[in-house]
């Protein structure tokens, strides 16, 4: 790395970092003015009881300065206005308005219920379609490969299909995985860390860096005993640029591995489901993952840590996967 892209990437954190905890310092006082707490359920315990009334849709705090800072390093010509940039800023805003809908219409219904099934799926499907329809534009392929195990296979129209897959999947095992303090943030900022090292994109790399800057400042209310949650505004938009960075720097298998601990929760929740259905018991006492431990007593801070460790070393290893081998 360069001494020049060196003092961009540096900045970039910092002003990421920097602007998340002024934007945190103005918003959550006014989520709590306006009683914009989130609702807890009541099967995870009563641990999560005292959490009842929290501020949500605190994925804003680092959703709108990594949008801002971008757009400020784009005005400054310190990053350049690419087609990947592009795209990049149109899922990660698109998802976060999903993501703030969903939470919106959750406090106004006054419970956990926002869009449903149906209505997420669509507007992810109108994102899929843009998306899909600006990478093929800008010359994308529609090939899967994978130089490590050797493959190369060409997918045509069907990689849209796949690329909804992604999409969709990686955004919802993020918003799974959102269910302790400071776990979905800290494991995001983790893969985010690493990513902006092997992006092989400037612009990719600059933009994953002030997101990793901004989850780093937003872990500064978010950490036990979190003052704000990040909500589906957050959840959703965090995984599903997750995915975009994965095609448009095609690793895509290596986020399967760069992103386990949020594979790892979703396949839980399959899981149980499939065992209770054939076998009619449980498998673990609780889904997503995070949820069993607790029942096994595990503090909430301790879980956190483990996954922590865990997404580290597994994200550590997604990256020489994909990128050095």
């Amino acid at each position: 790395m360069g001494i020049l892209l060196l003092t961009k990437s540096v900045f970039a954190i910092m002003i990421g970092f920097l602007a998340a905890i002024v934007f945190g310092l103005i918003l959550i006082p006014i989520l709590k003015k306006h009683h914009i707490g989130q609702r807890i359920s009541i099967f995870v315990g009563e641990n999560h009881k005292k959490k009842e009334g929290t501020p949500t849709m605190g994925g804003l705090i680092f959703v709108l300065p990594t949008l801002l800072a971008t757009f400020f390093l784009l005005i400054t010509d310190k990053i350049e206005l690419t087609a990947n940039l592009i795209i990049i800023l149109f899922v990660f805003t698109g998802y976060a308005i999903i993501g703030f809908l969903d939470d919106f219409l959750s406090i106004k219904k006054k419970n956990n219920e926002g869009l449903t099934t149906y209505q997420k799926l669509f507007l992810q499907l109108i994102i899929a379609l843009v998306f899909f329809y600006l990478y093929m534009e800008k010359g994308g392929q529609t090939a899967l490969i994978v130089g490590t195990l050797g493959i190369n296979i060409e997918m045509g129209w069907f990689y849209g299909v796949f690329l909804l897959f992604i999409l969709i999947g990686a955004s919802n095992a993020v918003n799974l995985t959102d269910g302790l303090d400071g776990l979905a943030g800290g494991l995001s900022a983790i893969a985010f860390s690493l990513i902006s090292l092997a992006a092989g994109f400037e612009e990719v790399g600059i933009f994953s860096f002030i997101l990793t800057g901004a989850l780093l400042g937003f872990l500064i209310f978010n950490t036990h005993p979190a003052k704000v949650f990040m909500g589906d505004t957050g959840s959703l938009s965090l995984g599903a640029v997750m995915a975009v960075v994965a095609i448009l720097t095609h690793r895509e298998i290596t986020l399967l591995i760069v992103a386990s601990v949020f594979v790892i929760e979703t396949l839980s929740v399959i899981l149980q489901v499939f065992w209770v259905k054939v076998f009619k018991k449980k498998l673990f006492l609780m889904t997503p993952l995070h949820h069993h431990f607790e029942k096994l007593g595990w503090a909430e801070t301790d879980i956190v840590k483990l996954f922590w460790v865990v997404g580290l070393i597994l994200t550590m290893a997604g990256i020489f996967f994909g990128v050095w081998l």
